[in-house]
This record gives structure tokens, C-alpha cells and sequence, in this order.
């Protein structure tokens, strides 16, 4: 339920939030009786629910409400005081008696106008069950739930509840209060007010765009400090032309003209080093407000795990009952947030497995005692956030799978020839389980086998861009993992470059990302491959799948993203990788239609739009090129050698006899050095130059090597670049401090009479 402004409601709104509120406390307070030694905890809160509901119901004059809300409270008060024992029978009683107050709202949610009368048939046949409960002899012990091993049929672990209004003994009866007020179950701390999917969805748009708006910032604040560089420079040729003019004789008129060139170039300076630094600091409290925005909006978006399984614990414990078993639910991480629409559309695939699991795992009680196992199964499902994503499993004790007999069964079903099942592994066996139609149930029963259940699962999970694995052993238990993204609103990108433009793959379709040597790839009948983890992956050409013009040639080691569906892996060939990224999800104008192998749409850091993979589409795509014959060679036949570049160095270092040997010993190499005199310096010549390679001292002004480098390694742009420490200190402590702080080589200044120094230099970035 969404929790909402409550002071626009009308009172039979009111009504319907309360009783859907009211009821999830009475399902879980019901089975929480099954399980509980102590049943006065649950008996009091199903008592002031039942109440609650009564008085609403009143309120707004729906009698069938009262009628069934009375009836369940005055069962819950002699169970309360004694004068009955609640059997499992009578909890079902009680649990249909829910049900029929939570059609009740629903039927008043679509149609306020509906007439609901007490003399419903159903409402009639709850009535003379709970008569029969509260007037039949019982030889039960009074303020107990007596059940016997053959009459419960599951128990399900439920947390206990925060009662749902005051705890006095017996509370008067409640009224729904005015529009201007929340009824006292639906308050929370904090106000709260609607905001539909739509308008929630926009605000995020809007933070996203923000957030790239504010990094416009910085390349001015980087365009200002290249600027003041020019300005400084200037400054000098001024000095110089002055002092050049020293020796001759000037008219008292030029020698006034030069000086207030020279202060008025000193003032423009001056302005420029204020308006730098002031941009640099609004530049950085923009980004950071933004990002602060931005993660504010994403937890709007988010809800605990808690909110999307709450009707799992009462459809375990109806079905279970029905097919003869005993199961216990665990559910773990109910705290989890998870994104409000991933959680809608988990709840189908999670029905399915466990529906699987109570079917086709849990085995009947007396089957799990002979094989030494506890007469109640277990099914747990916990929810995560592991490596930036969320991490949902399905796991069971039962019997698990039998994969000789699941051999058996897609050989029977013609799905592979005998001798190919043989040699399948495990991971290969349990792909057949996700096919449209495929069942290892020996008949159909309106519970399962009909082989759509785990293919729905497996759509579904791919379709939020997330994976699925099945881990199985016979006669131990099932389990199955999904790994989805955190939201799907944000999605964590590889950005490539493919005919020069740039395009992102989500990560969690991504196998592998490998780079290949042209040397390292095979033919088999004209079609070209490579070997990876002992499996031969074909290689087709981003560009010509995707319809775009071919690159102008090929460097000798090819840039792969490996991407594979149920039944095909391919490496897709791009021109160059652009790091990872995070991007705001832009959905295509519907205008457009389903545009192929393209999902959606974002802007990059620097605003740039790209557009994202839809890989499901890009593999089916290369299914039909290959069917086609439509394929190109991937190896490029160029006789154009690679033209090679000077390689670009920035030594960083306060000492000018240090400064000035690296230099000296790095341009002897054939290297095009670059010198600054302390942290700052380097930091600034970084911002505004393009380097290789930064060779540093740590002990400098303004700013050592150690806080350097990590402001080097936190730039998105600069963060990959090579660093060399080297330094007069030698103590393993200080070594580690700098490899920690994300150096490539800490080396010390004795490194220079001999090679040590250069080969560290040529395994970086190679010879010059």
C-alpha cells in the first residue's frame, strides 16, 4: 500500500486503506498462531485488528463489513479468555473470513456505489462456520491452538508484529476520522504525501540531467586555469619586452605606456585567478548538491524487500496444506530496498519458484523422515544488495534434482540426441529447465507441469536486465539465484565506441570483456573465432550488426565484449572501450516503435546522448547474419603500420636536481618530458595537458605526492593514468602507503644509477 496525504480521502477511501492495512496484520497474527508456543501476543493484535476493522465498517455503514469483523473479534475474545481452543481448521475459517474483508474493500475501491449485503451466500457459510467454532463443545485446553502432526500442514515463521493501535485490554470502538486526519494504524512518524509513478518518474529524469548539467562546470573551471596559464605567460614576454627595452632610450610617454600595460595585465590576472577559484568552488558545491539530489531521488524510488512478499507466507502455508506437506517460509533481508518497479514484477517469477519449491522440492513429511530428515521443510528467500546489485535466493531442502534424470528426460523430449547429453555439464543441464514447455513432472495438475513457471522466471529477470543460476544436488535441495540491477532507472554501463559513436552495453549482460591479439583468432568454414575458458566464441563486428559504416582500420588487438543468451555466445567486436558509467535510463520515443537492437536511451557525463544495447535483440540479430551468410572478416588487411606518438611524461618533484636528472635521463630515452614543482603545479599541468605517465616526489608544498596521486585516481578522467613514486624514503611503510594510495611502482632515488628507473617506465607505457 502506498502510503499517502491522507486529507484528501474520502471516508469510504479511508475504510478500504484500513482494512487492507488491518487484514496483512491479521494474515500474518493467524499463522503466526500455528507457530508460536505462546499464542496471547498474536491474540491481542488479531483482537484490536478485528476491532478496528468493526468500527470502520460501521462508520461508513457497510453492515457485511461489521458483520464479518464481529464475528472474527468475538472468536478472537474467547480464544483471548480461554473458552475456546483455535484448531488448524478454525484458522482456515478465519483466514477466508480475510479474505472476504479484503473483497469487500476491493469491491468498494472499484465501485464506491457497490451494495454490499450480509446475506451473501459466502458471508452466509463464514457466518455458521464461526457460529459452529464458537458454540461446539471443545475438549481442548482453553488459550491454546491445538494441532495435531496430521492437521497442521505448514508453519510459517513470521515475525512478531508492532500491535496496530493502543494495547489497553478491550479498546472502545474506533472512528475514522476527518478528511484532515489519518486513521492512527496509517500514520507513520513523518509526513508523507502521493506522488504517482509518472511525476516520480520525470523528477528523476530531471535529477539525472542535473547531476551531467553540474559536471559542464568543471571544463570551464579547466578552460579558466589554461587561460590563466596564457595570462602568465604574457606576463613574462611583458617582463622580457620591458627589460629588453631597458638598454634603450624611451620617451617618458613609452615608458608610461609600458607600465600601465603591465598593471593592467597584472590586474587582469588577478581578476582571473579570483573568478577561477570561485568557479572551481561553485563548480564543486554544484556537483556535490546535485549527486545529493540525485541519491535522494533514487531512495524515493526505492521500498523494503518486506513490501513486495508479504502474501508469500499465507500462499505457502494454503498450498502446502492443500498438497499434504510441511513447510516452513524463512525470509531474510525484509529491510532490503529494492526499486518499487523491480519489486512489482518480481512478484510473478518468485510465486513461481516457490510454488516449485513446495511442489517439487519439499517432499511429504513421512518421505523426509525416512531419509533422516525434519518432518517440516524449510524454503528460505532472502534479498541482499552484494557488489552493486541485488541478490535474491530461492532455496529449499527437499529432494533437489536428479540429473541423470534430467538427462533422460531432453533426450526424450528431443531436445539433443543421447551421446550429446552425456556430455553436458551441470550449468548446460539446467538451461533445458527454462524452455517454454519443458517439465520434469510426470502429470499436470492445475499446481505445475506444464513447463511454464521457470520460463516465465527466466523471461522475466532478463528482461530487467538481470541473470539467473540454478545450483542443485539430488536429495539435498534447490536453490536459485537472480542478480538484478539496484534500479531500474539507473543502470551500471560499459560505454564502447563503435563507428565513432559511443553506445553502452548494461553490465549485467556482459560475460567478459577481453582483449584479443588478431594473432589469437581461428577460422572454422570462413567464420572466425577465439578459444575462451576452453569454448570456441564466434566474433562478429559491432558495426555491421548494427548497420553502421566500418572503421577506417584496426589496431592489432581487438577490444571483445562477450554477451550470450540461453543458447548463443558471441564476442561483438567494438573499436574501442570508454570505462564504465552509470546512466539514467531515457525510454525511446513510443513513436519510434521497437527500434532494433537498442533499449533505450541516456546522456553521458559530458551530456552526450548514447544509446543503450538491448542485448537479447543484438544476439538474435547475430543469429540471423549468421543464418543469412551476411558476414564480414573481422581481421583487418592493412599494410599501414600504427604511426607511433611521442610518449608524454609530467615529472613532478620541488628539487631541481632531481627535476631536472629525470628529465634528462627520460628525453635521452626518446620521451617528451614535462616538469612541475610541486603537487599543485602537477595537478594543474594535468588538467590542462594530456600525459602518459607522472613520475612524483611525496614530499613536497601545497600538496605531496600521496595526495597527488589520489586526486589523480579519483578523476574520472584521469584515474587510469600510470604513476611512478620516487623517493628519497626507503621504509617498507612508506612504500606501502603509496602502492595503496593507487601507485603503479613506489621506487626510491638510487633507482637512477641504474636501469631500475627506465624499465619501470618502459612496462608502463612502453618505449618511447
Amino acid at each position: 500500500m502506498e502510503r499517502s496525504d491522507f486529507s484528501q480521502f474520502s471516508l469510504l477511501e479511508l475504510f478500504c486503506l484500513e482494512v487492507k492495512t488491518q487484514v496483512a496484520a491479521l494474515n500474518d497474527c493467524l499463522l503466526a498462531l500455528e507457530s508460536q508456543a505462546d499464542p496471547h501476543e498474536p491474540l491481542a493484535s488479531l483482537m484490536r485488528a478485528a476491532h478496528s476493522i468493526k468500527g470502520a465498517a460501521r462508520i461508513v455503514q457497510v453492515e457485511a463489513g461489521v458483520k464479518i469483523a464481529h464475528l472474527m473479534e468475538e472468536c478472537f475474545v474467547a480464544a483471548q479468555s480461554g473458552a475456546i481452543g483455535l484448531q488448524a481448521h478454525d484458522i482456515d475459517v478465519l483466514l477466508r473470513g480475510s479474505d472476504l474483508l479484503l473483497a469487500l474493500a476491493d469491491t468498494l475501491t472499484l465501485n464506491p456505489d457497490a451494495v454490499l449485503s450480509e446475506h451473501d451466500p459466502d458471508i452466509q457459510t463464514f457466518v455458521q462456520e464461526i457460529t459452529t467454532i464458537l458454540t461446539e463443545p471443545r475438549s481442548v485446553p482453553t488459550c491454546a491452538i491445538a494441532v495435531s502432526p496430521a492437521e497442521v500442514a505448514t508453519t510459517v515463521g513470521v515475525t512478531p508484529l508492532v500491535p496496530l493501535s493502543p494495547p489497553e485490554s478491550l479498546p472502545s470502538p474506533p472512528s475514522l476520522p476527518s478528511a484532515s486526519a489519518a486513521p492512527p494504524s496509517l500514520l507513520s512518524p513523518e509526513r508523507v504525501v502521493r506522488v504517482s509513478a509518472e511525476n516520480l518518474n520525470r523528477l528523476m529524469g530531471l535529477a539525472g540531467e542535473s547531476l551531467v548539467e553540474a559536471n559542464w562546470l568543471q571544463p570551464f573551471a579547466d578552460s579558466l586555469l589554461k587561460l590563466k596559464t596564457h595570462q602568465t605567460e604574457l606576463t613574462r614576454l611583458l617582463e622580457k619586452f620591458q627589460e629588453s627595452l631597458a638598454s634603450q632610450s624611451l620617451s617618458q610617454q613609452s615608458v608610461e605606456l609600458l607600465n600601465i600595460i603591465q598593471l593592467k595585465a597584472s590586474e587582469c590576472r588577478q581578476v582571473l585567478v579570483d573568478r577561477q577559484s570561485e568557479l572551481e568552488q561553485f563548480s564543486r558545491r554544484s556537483a556535490n548538491l546535485a549527486d545529493r539530489l540525485y541519491r535522494e531521488v533514487i531512495a524515493s524510488h526505492m521500498r523494503p524487500f518486506a513490501d513486495g512478499v508479504q502474501g508469500f507466507p499465507r500462499m505457502v502455508r494454503d498450498l502446502a496444506k492443500q498438497l499434504g506437506k510441511q513447510v516452513k517460509l524463512e525470509i531474510v533481508g525484509k529491510a532490503t530496498s529494492v526499486d518499487r518497479d523491480i519489486l512489482e514484477r518480481l512478484e510473478n517469477p518468485l510465486t513461481h519458484l516457490l510454488r516449485n519449491a513446495i511442489d517439487h522440492g519439499i517432499e511429504p513429511p513421512e518421505l523426509r523422515l525416512a531419509v533422516g530428515k525434519p518432518a517440516i521443510g524449510t524454503i528460505r528467500l532472502e534479498a541482499t544488495h552484494r557488489a552493486g546489485m541485488l541478490a535474491i535466493v530461492v532455496s529449499d531442502d527437499g529432494q533437489g534434482i536428479d540429473l541423470e534424470l534430467l538427462r533422460q528426460h531432453v533426450v526424450r523430449k528431443q531436445l539433443t540426441t543421447s551421446e550429446m547429453a552425456a556430455q553436458l555439464t551441470e550449468l548446460e543441464l539446467f538451461d533445458f529447465l527454462y524452455l517454454p514447455g519443458f517439465s520434469t513432472a510426470a502429470n499436470v495438475t492445475d499446481i505445475s507441469g506444464r513447463g511454464v513457471g521457470l520460463d516465465v522466471v527466466h523471461s522475466t529477470v532478463q528482461e530487467m536486465g538481470g541473470t539467473l543460476r540454478t545450483q542443485a544436488q539430488s536429495g539435498q535441495g534447490m536453490s536459485f539465484h537472480l542478480q538484478l540491477p539496484l534500479t531500474l532507472s539507473v543502470i551500471r554501463t560499459l560505454l564502447v565506441e563503435i563507428a565513432g559513436e559511443p553506445y553502452a552495453f548494461p553490465l549485467t549482460r556482459i560475460d567478459r570483456v577481453v582483449a584479443l591479439p588478431q594473432s589469437d583468432i581461428a577460422f572454422s568454414e570462413n567464420y572466425p573465432y577465439f578459444v575462451l575458458d576452453q569454448q570456441a566464441i564466434g566474433l562478429v563486428m559491432a558495426h555491421q550488426v548494427l548497420g553502421l559504416n566500418a572503421p577506417p582500420q584496426r589496431s592489432e588487438v581487438l577490444f571483445v565484449v562477450v554477451i550470450s543468451d540461453r543458447l548463443s555466445r558471441y564476442g561483438v567486436v567494438v573499436d574501442r572501450g570508454l570505462g564504465e558509467q552509470s546512466l539514467v535510463v531515457r525510454p525511446l520515443d513510443p513513436r519510434l516503435g521497437k527500434v532494433p537492437n537498442i533499449s533505450a536511451a541516456a546522456l553521458m557525463e559530458n551530456a552526450a546522448p548514447v544509446l543503450i544495447i538491448d542485448v537479447e535483440d543484438l544476439v538474435r540479430s547475430i543469429d540471423n547474419l549468421l543464418a543469412s551468410g551476411q558476414f564480414s572478416q573481422v581481421v583487418a588487411h592493412t599494410e599501414a603500420a600504427i604511426a607511433k606518438s611521442h610518449k608524454h611524461i609530467l615529472v613532478v618533484d620541488d628539487s631541481i636536481t632531481v627535476r631536472e636528472m629525470e628529465r634528462k635521463l627520460l628525453e635521452n630515452k626518446g620521451y617528451k618530458v614535462d616538469v612541475a614543482v610541486n603537487g599543485v603545479d602537477g595537478w594543474n599541468a594535468l588538467r590542462t595537458g594530456h600525459y602518459s605517465l607522472v613520475v612524483t616526489d611525496i614530499d613536497m608544498p601545497r600538496m605531496n605526492g600521496i595526495e597527488l596521486i589520489s586526486q589523480i585516481r579519483a578523476h574520472p578522467e584521469l584515474k587510469r593514468l600510470p604513476t611512478i613514486i620516487v623517493s628519497y624514503k626507503d621504509r617498507e611503510t612508506d612504500r606501502l602507503q603509496g602502492l595503496e594510495v593507487g601507485a603503479d611502482y613506489y621506487l626510491t632515488k638510487s633507482s637512477f644509477h641504474d636501469d631500475t628507473f627506465l624499465q619501470a617506465v618502459i612496462d608502463l607505457i612502453g618505449a618511447a
